[in-house]
């Protein structure tokens, strides 16, 4: 019986889906455009930097727009629509990344540092770090570590340390590189292209908490992979690491890194150093960063000895792996087409403006701060989040 009682709390107890939790906000929120006031701010062009702002003072009330059933229900199509070209760019971006990850450039490239440092352990760690967190920094690489775990893990026993030292240096590194986001078109792309600032703008601030994550988390692996390579008991899968003394890797049998590698590996880095120009002196967006994403993932890819065919199915695969972030976006902007339709979300931003107005702006920045860390537990996909939010955001740091 009291098993029973256990499952029936742990169904409970399941967060529910993303997509589940997003329609239920689009739920509540058309069923407020009959309790909260209709309102709203002007909108007015800032001369300096050609955004559209709000005018603070002009807050007013309008005539009601409650949302009915069906209009509900054509909030997510209008938001796929409206949200069209940032679905897009996310479905590019993530096939050419696969073509590239295809080629096995990547895994070599890794395995060929991982042999040099042989002898030098304890730069495998900051080295690993850095190289992750600029994939996590620049095209979002969260989850595609899962691919790397096994390989980082290999080469840190080999290196005389454990299966968590091997996973750590890679997921945290792209972990941290993500969380400072510094050119990543998922999240701080999508989140700048709503709220109208030019793109990748504040670099400077994100590289240096990019740089301070990584010394942190640097200095805090490498101390436990000190003590693990010290003895083996301090590790804390000691027991595992015992039943898995012959799965050791032979580093003299790792990937070779071989000539169309290095030419991949170049592509890579000449079409970052291309987007950066293009956006910080070309004034590039959305369409053209995803077409030099493209052109990378398809030069890279053909340089790799990949045929046309081969790279298309690859594009697609890369694509498929990124449509639960893509969609997200669409459904989430269904959330901003019912506050909009209902002419309700100048009233809210006005009621959260109001709270927060008597506070200092750097306490009401952490504020919103927290609020973005209790959304990214329901909706953990960076852009979807963004999308979801900046419309809110924006006009609130506005006021």
């Amino acid at each position: 019986m009291s098993q029973n009682v256990q499952v029936e709390n742990k169904k409970f107890s399941k967060v529910p889906h993303t997509y589940v939790i997003l329609f239920s906000v689009i739920i509540i929120m058309s069923i407020l455009t009959y309790i909260v006031p209709a309102g709203t701010y002007d909108r007015v062009e800032d001369p300096a930097t050609g955004r559209t702002v709000v005018d603070p003072a002009s807050f007013h009330l309008v005539d009601p727009s409650p949302i009915g059933p069906f209009d509900l229900m054509q909030s997510i199509p209008n938001g796929m629509s409206a949200a069209s070209g940032i679905i897009f760019f996310i479905f590019i971006v993530g096939g050419a990344f696969q073509m590239i990850a295809s080629t096995g450039a990547i895994e070599a490239g890794i395995s060929k540092i991982a042999l040099s440092l042989k002898g030098k352990e304890k730069f495998m760690i900051p080295i690993f770090m850095v190289i992750f967190s600029i994939g996590g920094g620049t095209f979002g690489m969260a989850e595609e570590t899962i691919v790397f775990v096994p390989i980082g893990i290999a080469l840190a026993r080999a290196l005389g340390y454990d299966a968590i030292v091997g996973t750590a240096m890679i997921t945290l590194g792209a972990a941290v590189g993500f969380s400072s986001g510094f050119m990543n078109p998922f999240t701080v792309g999508v989140a700048q292209g709503i709220a109208e600032v030019p793109l990748f703008s504040g670099i400077g601030l994100r590289l240096v908490v990019l740089v301070v994550m990584l010394i942190v988390t640097m200095i805090y692996v490498m101390r436990y992979a000190a003590k693990v390579q010290e003895n083996m008991e301090n590790s804390v899968v000691s027991d595992l690491e015992a039943e898995q003394k012959h799965k050791i890797m032979d580093l003299n049998d790792v990937p070779a890194l071989e000539k169309q590698h290095y030419l991949v590996l170049a592509t890579i880095v000449i079409g970052f150093g291309f987007i950066i120009y293009g956006v910080f002196r070309l004034d590039w967006y959305i369409t053209e960063i995803a077409s030099a994403f493209l052109a990378m993932g398809i030069i890279g890819g053909l340089l790799g000895k990949m045929g046309p065919s081969k790279l298309a199915k690859e594009f697609v695969e890369g694509a498929r792996g990124i449509v639960f972030g893509a969609l997200v976006v669409g459904v989430a902007r269904g959330i901003l087409v019912v506050m909009q339709d209902g002419m309700i979300i100048d009233t809210l931003i006005n009621g959260l403006a109001s709270a927060i107005q008597t506070l200092p702006s750097s306490i009401a920045v952490v504020g919103m701060m927290i609020v973005q860390v209790i959304i990214n537990f329901f909706i953990p996909s960076g852009s979807g989040q963004a999308a979801a939010t900046m419309p809110i955001m924006t006009p609130l740091s506005d006021i």
